[in-house]
Protein backbone atom coordinates (compact mmCIF):
# COMPACT_ATOMS: atom_id res chain seq x y z
CA UNK A 1 0.00 0.00 0.00
CA UNK A 2 2.90 2.32 1.16
CA UNK A 3 6.25 2.70 -0.88
CA UNK A 4 9.55 5.41 -0.71
CA UNK A 5 10.09 7.97 -3.04
CA UNK A 6 13.27 9.49 -3.73
CA UNK A 7 13.32 13.20 -2.88
CA UNK A 8 15.43 14.44 -5.33
CA UNK A 9 13.92 12.47 -8.55
CA UNK A 10 10.05 12.91 -7.53
CA UNK A 11 10.55 16.52 -6.92
CA UNK A 12 13.51 17.49 -9.55
CA UNK A 13 15.27 19.44 -7.01
CA UNK A 14 19.04 19.15 -5.71
CA UNK A 15 19.48 16.79 -2.39
CA UNK A 16 21.20 13.64 -1.45
CA UNK A 17 20.21 10.03 -3.18
CA UNK A 18 20.09 8.30 0.46
CA UNK A 19 16.50 10.92 1.45
CA UNK A 20 12.97 9.35 0.85
CA UNK A 21 9.66 9.97 1.61
CA UNK A 22 6.67 7.88 2.04
CA UNK A 23 4.06 7.65 -0.22
CA UNK A 24 1.67 5.05 -1.80
CA UNK A 25 1.61 2.67 -4.18
CA UNK A 26 -1.08 3.14 -6.37
CA UNK A 27 -0.72 5.55 -8.75
CA UNK A 28 -4.36 5.22 -10.74
CA UNK A 29 -6.21 6.03 -7.83
CA UNK A 30 -9.09 8.51 -9.02
CA UNK A 31 -8.29 11.22 -6.01
CA UNK A 32 -5.02 11.99 -6.92
CA UNK A 33 -4.06 15.25 -8.62
CA UNK A 34 -3.52 15.46 -11.66
CA UNK A 35 0.46 16.02 -12.12
CA UNK A 36 1.69 19.28 -13.56
CA UNK A 37 4.99 21.33 -14.27
CA UNK A 38 5.75 23.06 -11.01
CA UNK A 39 9.03 24.38 -9.88
CA UNK A 40 9.67 23.45 -5.74
CA UNK A 41 10.89 25.63 -3.60
CA UNK A 42 12.94 23.96 -0.89
CA UNK A 43 12.17 25.54 1.76
CA UNK A 44 8.41 25.57 1.82
CA UNK A 45 8.61 21.57 0.38
CA UNK A 46 10.79 20.86 2.78
CA UNK A 47 8.04 22.02 5.63
CA UNK A 48 5.51 19.53 3.47
CA UNK A 49 7.39 16.76 3.58
CA UNK A 50 8.01 17.26 7.52
CA UNK A 51 4.38 17.16 8.55
CA UNK A 52 2.95 14.87 5.98
CA UNK A 53 5.41 12.09 7.47
CA UNK A 54 5.38 13.38 10.95
CA UNK A 55 2.29 15.54 11.77
CA UNK A 56 2.13 15.21 15.40
CA UNK A 57 -1.68 16.07 15.42
CA UNK A 58 -1.30 18.70 14.11
CA UNK A 59 -2.96 20.74 10.95
CA UNK A 60 -0.68 22.38 8.35
CA UNK A 61 -1.72 25.97 7.26
CA UNK A 62 -0.14 27.70 4.08
CA UNK A 63 -0.76 31.36 4.17
CA UNK A 64 0.94 34.07 1.66
CA UNK A 65 -0.48 36.40 -0.83
CA UNK A 66 -2.75 35.75 -3.57
CA UNK A 67 -1.12 33.62 -6.62
CA UNK A 68 1.85 32.83 -5.00
CA UNK A 69 1.30 29.09 -5.27
CA UNK A 70 0.00 27.60 -2.28
CA UNK A 71 -2.84 25.28 -3.14
CA UNK A 72 -0.21 23.60 -6.01
CA UNK A 73 2.42 23.47 -3.99
CA UNK A 74 0.01 20.48 -1.77
CA UNK A 75 -1.73 19.42 -4.94
CA UNK A 76 1.61 19.07 -6.97
CA UNK A 77 3.16 17.62 -3.82
CA UNK A 78 0.71 15.38 -3.55
CA UNK A 79 0.78 14.07 -6.83
CA UNK A 80 4.31 13.16 -6.86
CA UNK A 81 3.43 11.03 -3.80
CA UNK A 82 0.11 9.43 -4.92
CA UNK A 83 -1.88 10.99 -2.36
CA UNK A 84 -5.38 10.85 -2.78
CA UNK A 85 -6.86 14.78 -1.67
CA UNK A 86 -9.62 16.05 -1.48
CA UNK A 87 -9.69 19.86 -2.27
CA UNK A 88 -12.42 22.30 -1.19
CA UNK A 89 -13.03 25.84 -2.06
CA UNK A 90 -14.03 27.70 1.69
CA UNK A 91 -16.66 30.47 1.61
CA UNK A 92 -18.83 32.11 4.54
CA UNK A 93 -21.80 30.28 3.84
CA UNK A 94 -20.14 27.07 4.09
CA UNK A 95 -20.85 25.11 7.16
CA UNK A 96 -19.36 22.08 9.34
CA UNK A 97 -22.45 19.27 7.71
CA UNK A 98 -20.84 20.22 4.11
CA UNK A 99 -17.50 18.74 4.84
CA UNK A 100 -19.30 15.58 7.33
CA UNK A 101 -21.96 15.05 4.79
CA UNK A 102 -25.51 14.79 4.87
CA UNK A 103 -28.93 13.21 3.96
CA UNK A 104 -30.08 13.83 0.06
CA UNK A 105 -32.91 12.57 -1.64
CA UNK A 106 -31.96 9.39 -3.90
CA UNK A 107 -34.44 7.16 -6.00
CA UNK A 108 -37.30 8.17 -3.49
CA UNK A 109 -35.77 7.88 -0.09
CA UNK A 110 -33.29 9.36 2.22
CA UNK A 111 -29.95 8.30 2.24
CA UNK A 112 -26.81 9.77 3.97
CA UNK A 113 -23.82 10.79 1.64
CA UNK A 114 -20.01 11.26 3.33
CA UNK A 115 -18.53 14.71 2.86
CA UNK A 116 -15.07 15.28 1.78
CA UNK A 117 -14.03 15.22 6.07
CA UNK A 118 -15.65 11.97 6.42
CA UNK A 119 -14.03 10.20 3.15
CA UNK A 120 -10.44 11.49 4.09
CA UNK A 121 -10.64 10.97 7.55
CA UNK A 122 -11.75 7.16 7.06
CA UNK A 123 -9.53 6.74 3.37
CA UNK A 124 -6.21 8.52 5.33
CA UNK A 125 -6.41 11.04 2.11
CA UNK A 126 -5.20 15.07 2.61
CA UNK A 127 -8.22 17.33 3.19
CA UNK A 128 -7.15 20.87 1.62
CA UNK A 129 -9.32 23.52 2.62
CA UNK A 130 -8.60 26.15 0.64
CA UNK A 131 -9.27 29.82 1.77
CA UNK A 132 -10.05 28.65 5.31
CA UNK A 133 -9.79 32.18 6.39
CA UNK A 134 -12.85 32.93 4.99
CA UNK A 135 -14.96 30.25 6.93
CA UNK A 136 -17.47 30.66 10.06
CA UNK A 137 -14.83 30.29 13.20
CA UNK A 138 -17.85 28.51 14.75
CA UNK A 139 -18.13 26.05 12.03
CA UNK A 140 -14.52 25.33 12.23
CA UNK A 141 -14.07 24.91 15.71
CA UNK A 142 -15.56 21.60 14.94
CA UNK A 143 -12.41 20.07 13.37
CA UNK A 144 -10.70 20.05 16.52
CA UNK A 145 -11.43 16.52 17.55
CA UNK A 146 -10.02 15.10 14.00
CA UNK A 147 -6.97 17.46 14.13
CA UNK A 148 -6.43 15.42 17.78
CA UNK A 149 -6.62 12.22 16.18
CA UNK A 150 -10.31 11.36 17.98
CA UNK A 151 -12.90 9.54 16.35
CA UNK A 152 -16.12 11.52 14.34
CA UNK A 153 -19.37 10.91 15.69
CA UNK A 154 -21.39 11.93 12.50
CA UNK A 155 -24.65 12.99 15.12
CA UNK A 156 -26.57 13.43 12.07
CA UNK A 157 -26.16 9.45 11.03
CA UNK A 158 -27.31 7.62 13.50
CA UNK A 159 -24.18 8.43 15.96
CA UNK A 160 -22.19 7.20 12.96
CA UNK A 161 -18.29 6.19 13.94
CA UNK A 162 -15.62 7.23 12.08
CA UNK A 163 -12.02 6.30 13.20
CA UNK A 164 -9.16 8.62 11.80
CA UNK A 165 -6.79 6.55 9.68
CA UNK A 166 -3.38 7.08 10.09
CA UNK A 167 -2.72 8.32 6.81
CA UNK A 168 -5.18 11.24 6.99
CA UNK A 169 -4.23 14.99 6.71
CA UNK A 170 -5.43 18.34 6.95
CA UNK A 171 -4.30 21.35 4.93
CA UNK A 172 -5.26 24.41 5.12
CA UNK A 173 -4.71 27.26 2.94
CA UNK A 174 -5.00 31.60 3.40
CA UNK A 175 -4.27 34.81 2.31
CA UNK A 176 -4.02 36.10 6.49
CA UNK A 177 -2.66 34.34 9.41
CA UNK A 178 -5.96 33.39 10.90
CA UNK A 179 -5.94 36.99 12.72
CA UNK A 180 -8.32 39.25 9.78
CA UNK A 181 -7.09 40.92 6.86
CA UNK A 182 -5.45 44.20 7.88
CA UNK A 183 -5.02 45.29 4.11
CA UNK A 184 -8.14 45.87 3.04
CA UNK A 185 -7.07 43.67 0.25
CA UNK A 186 -9.08 40.51 0.83
CA UNK A 187 -12.89 40.64 1.47
CA UNK A 188 -14.77 38.03 3.40
CA UNK A 189 -11.37 37.39 5.24
CA UNK A 190 -12.79 36.41 8.81
CA UNK A 191 -11.03 36.27 12.28
CA UNK A 192 -10.55 32.85 13.47
CA UNK A 193 -10.63 31.23 16.72
CA UNK A 194 -7.25 30.87 18.54
CA UNK A 195 -8.07 27.78 19.91
CA UNK A 196 -8.48 26.46 16.73
CA UNK A 197 -4.87 27.85 15.19
CA UNK A 198 -3.36 26.51 17.91
CA UNK A 199 -3.72 23.09 16.39
CA UNK A 200 -2.02 23.84 13.08
CA UNK A 201 1.72 24.74 12.03
CA UNK A 202 1.96 28.12 9.56
CA UNK A 203 4.04 28.34 6.32
CA UNK A 204 4.84 30.95 4.32
CA UNK A 205 4.82 31.03 0.93
CA UNK A 206 5.83 33.42 -0.61
CA UNK A 207 6.18 34.14 -4.82
CA UNK A 208 9.05 32.21 -6.44
CA UNK A 209 12.20 33.68 -6.89
CA UNK A 210 12.96 35.38 -10.30
CA UNK A 211 15.44 32.35 -11.62
CA UNK A 212 12.62 30.17 -10.31
CA UNK A 213 9.92 32.16 -12.08
CA UNK A 214 11.43 32.26 -14.97
CA UNK A 215 11.64 28.21 -15.16
CA UNK A 216 7.44 28.14 -14.70
CA UNK A 217 7.84 30.88 -17.62
CA UNK A 218 9.43 28.53 -19.94
CA UNK A 219 7.52 25.57 -19.22
CA UNK A 220 4.18 26.79 -19.14
CA UNK A 221 4.80 29.56 -22.23
CA UNK A 222 7.93 28.01 -24.32
CA UNK A 223 7.54 29.97 -26.91
CA UNK A 224 8.13 33.46 -25.14
CA UNK A 225 11.50 34.56 -25.94
CA UNK A 226 13.90 34.46 -22.67
CA UNK A 227 14.39 38.50 -22.76
CA UNK A 228 11.10 39.43 -22.76
CA UNK A 229 9.87 36.70 -19.94
CA UNK A 230 13.01 38.78 -18.02
CA UNK A 231 10.89 41.58 -18.71
CA UNK A 232 7.77 40.02 -17.71
CA UNK A 233 9.15 38.77 -14.21
CA UNK A 234 10.89 42.46 -13.35
CA UNK A 235 7.51 43.69 -13.98
CA UNK A 236 5.75 41.47 -11.61
CA UNK A 237 8.10 41.84 -8.48
CA UNK A 238 7.61 45.67 -8.81
CA UNK A 239 3.88 45.12 -9.02
CA UNK A 240 4.18 43.57 -6.21
CA UNK A 241 6.15 45.34 -3.84
CA UNK A 242 3.25 47.75 -4.46
CA UNK A 243 0.59 45.49 -3.44
CA UNK A 244 2.67 44.24 -0.24
CA UNK A 245 3.85 47.36 0.57
CA UNK A 246 6.28 47.50 3.33
CA UNK A 247 6.52 48.70 7.26
CA UNK A 248 7.65 51.93 5.89
CA UNK A 249 4.69 52.86 3.33
CA UNK A 250 1.69 51.60 3.05
CA UNK A 251 0.43 49.01 -0.49
CA UNK A 252 -0.24 51.42 -3.51
CA UNK A 253 -2.10 48.83 -5.55
CA UNK A 254 -4.91 46.74 -5.24
CA UNK A 255 -4.25 44.27 -7.65
CA UNK A 256 -1.04 42.41 -8.39
CA UNK A 257 0.85 40.70 -10.81
CA UNK A 258 0.58 36.50 -9.35
CA UNK A 259 2.65 34.09 -10.55
CA UNK A 260 -0.86 33.11 -12.25
CA UNK A 261 -1.72 36.05 -13.92
CA UNK A 262 2.06 36.13 -14.89
CA UNK A 263 1.53 33.04 -16.89
CA UNK A 264 -1.57 34.57 -18.30
CA UNK A 265 0.49 37.71 -19.30
CA UNK A 266 2.60 35.96 -21.07
CA UNK A 267 0.31 33.61 -23.38
CA UNK A 268 -2.10 35.93 -24.31
CA UNK A 269 1.21 38.05 -25.55
CA UNK A 270 1.88 35.74 -28.05
CA UNK A 271 -2.09 35.30 -28.22
CA UNK A 272 -2.48 39.04 -29.42
CA UNK A 273 0.96 39.45 -31.00
CA UNK A 274 -0.71 41.17 -34.05
CA UNK A 275 -1.95 43.80 -31.69
CA UNK A 276 -0.85 47.28 -32.40
CA UNK A 277 1.05 46.89 -28.72
CA UNK A 278 0.81 42.89 -27.62
CA UNK A 279 2.42 43.60 -24.34
CA UNK A 280 0.07 46.37 -22.89
CA UNK A 281 -2.78 44.65 -24.85
CA UNK A 282 -2.00 41.35 -23.16
CA UNK A 283 -1.60 43.52 -19.43
CA UNK A 284 -4.72 44.47 -19.55
CA UNK A 285 -6.62 41.16 -19.90
CA UNK A 286 -4.56 39.34 -18.07
CA UNK A 287 -4.37 42.03 -15.05
CA UNK A 288 -5.13 45.71 -15.16
CA UNK A 289 -8.43 45.58 -16.11
CA UNK A 290 -9.14 44.60 -12.94
CA UNK A 291 -8.02 48.09 -11.59
CA UNK A 292 -9.19 51.78 -10.91
CA UNK A 293 -7.51 53.54 -13.91
CA UNK A 294 -5.02 55.73 -12.07
CA UNK A 295 -3.46 52.18 -10.94
CA UNK A 296 -4.12 50.93 -14.29
CA UNK A 297 -1.32 53.74 -15.80
CA UNK A 298 0.69 53.32 -12.69
CA UNK A 299 1.23 49.87 -13.69
CA UNK A 300 1.59 50.55 -17.42
CA UNK A 301 4.49 52.57 -16.81
CA UNK A 302 6.61 50.56 -14.85
CA UNK A 303 6.12 47.95 -17.51
CA UNK A 304 7.10 50.87 -19.56
CA UNK A 305 10.00 51.60 -17.66
CA UNK A 306 10.82 48.25 -17.29
CA UNK A 307 11.13 47.13 -21.16
CA UNK A 308 11.90 50.77 -22.67
CA UNK A 309 11.38 50.59 -26.45
CA UNK A 310 10.28 46.83 -26.47
CA UNK A 311 6.84 47.89 -24.60
CA UNK A 312 6.49 49.47 -28.10
CA UNK A 313 7.71 46.79 -30.05
CA UNK A 314 8.83 43.27 -28.30
CA UNK A 315 11.30 41.70 -30.16
CA UNK A 316 8.91 38.68 -30.83
CA UNK A 317 6.76 41.00 -33.40
CA UNK A 318 10.24 41.58 -35.44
Amino acid sequence: MYQMFSIRDQFEISAPGHLEVEGFIDPDHPRIPKRSPYVFRREALRDVLAFLEHPQKDGLYATGPTGSGKSSLITQVAARLNWPLHAVSCHGRMELTDLIGQFVLNEGSMQFVHGPLTQALREGHILLLNELDLMDPSELSGLNDCLEGQALVIAQNGGELIQPHPKFRLIATGNSLGSGDRTGLYQGVLRQNMAFLDRFRMIEVFYPAPEQELIVLRQQVPELPNAIAEGMIRVANEIRKLFMGSHESPALLSVTLSTRALIRWAALSLSFKSAPNPLEYALDRALTLKAEPEQRMAIHRVAADVFGMEWVKPNFMR
